[in-house]
């Protein structure tokens, strides 16, 4: 009993071990992810390394969550999955790095305003990338509405495409139907002017009209003649106007067919208008107010990083980088002042070596004589250079 009891109290230490060891991987991840100085961030106070890994884990989920909206931005304009996710996620390495490089330099002020200053830059970067994140987001929540508002888009262009094409073959169609009213204008008259010569015929024949004698004489023969001339010109008008009349028909039939094919292959142009600035455009018909509060949410997880440095007080740590930094920059300055005091004093001692050099004879004759030596090697090069001339 003994030994079992010895066995469970190994395991839960183990287990109890385990789990911190693991807890304090975790922490170092966040305080790498924070930009801190981790060998001066292992002197502080636990409080101290709790406060940058909470900065560190801000970091790391603001990259998170730009990795996943940009993936669905991308997706929706690439349609393929692994370039969308390869893509985005270089895009949340990139945020990443940008935040734990303006996180770590943001160095605590006296001031808040100095600050603000610094982290300025970054907030007028987090303001365009929210603005380009929200929008993926918005499209996928307001799917339905855009889908809608799409719809409606689409017909409206179908119908204006339709108009449009109508346009190319309204006039030859109107010109033709004008030409078919012209045909069967010409028939319907000389139709009227063979029934009028028929009611003259039949009325000379009952004597109503011209001779008012009853009975088929030479005037009603004459008058039979005429109609039946007029009756068969009306046949032959109606035969050829017919066939014109076809011929016409068939010629608008074709541009029909012409008008069906071409609103029919620009349709698909239409059907296909719902890509990535369409449904941003659509998504602008909407209320404004809750894309604002989506927008808004994007800006405070881009501006997490920033704002929890900003309003995390002085501490430990920060004093402690403090009199690093001021250490080096005052060795740094101790030792260019050091340089400048060698440089003058070396300048001095050699304007005072070669004035003294300069006061002496020995130095003065030699020098002459050099330059005598000099001169008269360049005369004698000199006559030589002339002789060869002449």
């Amino acid at each position: 009993m003994k030994a079992f009891f010895v066995t469970n109290q190994y395991l839960l230490r183990s287990n109890t071990l385990q789990s911190n060891q693991d807890i304090i991987m975790i922490q170092r991840f966040f305080i790498f992810c924070s930009g801190a100085d981790t060998a001066i961030l292992e002197t502080c106070s636990p409080g101290e390394r709790n406060k940058y890994a909470g900065i560190g884990a801000t970091v790391f989920f603001t990259a998170l969550m730009a990795w996943i909206a940009s993936s669905y931005a991308l997706y929706t304009v690439f349609d393929n999955l692994y370039a969308a996710t390869f893509f985005g996620l270089l895009w949340g390495l990139l945020i990443f790095n940008l935040d734990r490089y303006i996180v770590s330099t943001i160095k605590k002020r006296e001031r808040f305003g100095s600050e603000l200053l610094q982290a300025a830059p970054r907030i007028l970067l987090a303001v365009i990338i929210a603005i380009v994140i929200s929008k993926p987001l918005e499209m996928k929540i307001f799917e339905k509405e855009i889908n809608q508002v799409l719809l409606e888009q689409k017909n409206e262009l179908t119908l204006a495409n339709k108009e449009q094409i109508a346009l190319q073959y309204n006039p030859t169609v109107l010109t033709l139907n004008q030409n078919i009213q012209q045909l069967k204008n010409e028939i319907a008259t000389k139709e009227a002017t063979t029934n009028a010569l028929y009611d003259t015929y039949i009325a000379e024949a009952e004597g109503r009209q011209g001779t008012l004698l009853l009975g088929k004489g030479p005037v009603y023969e004459e008058k039979r003649e005429k109609h039946d001339a007029a009756l068969l010109e009306l046949q032959q008008l109606k035969t050829a106007n017919t066939q014109k009349i076809a011929a016409i028909e068939t010629q608008i039939a074709n541009l029909q067919t012409d008008y069906d094919k071409a609103v029919s292959d620009s349709q698909p142009i239409i059907d296909g208008f719902d890509g990535l600035m369409a449904r941003i455009n659509a998504l602008g018909e909407l209320p404004w107010l809750p894309s604002f509060f989506i927008f808004l949410l994007f800006l405070a997880i881009e501006t997490a990083p920033i704002i929890a440095k900003l309003l995390s007080p002085k501490g430990a740590y920060d004093l402690k980088l403090q009199e690093e930094e001021s250490t080096l920059e005052t060795w740094v300055a101790q030792k260019v002042q050091q340089r400048a005091q060698l440089l003058a004093t070396d300048t001095i001692l050699n304007e005072k070596i070669y004035g003294e050099i300069a006061e002496e004879e020995a130095v003065y004759a030699y020098k002459k004589q050099k330059a005598e030596e000099l001169l008269k090697q360049q005369a004698d090069a000199f006559h030589d250079l002339q002789i060869k001339s002449l």
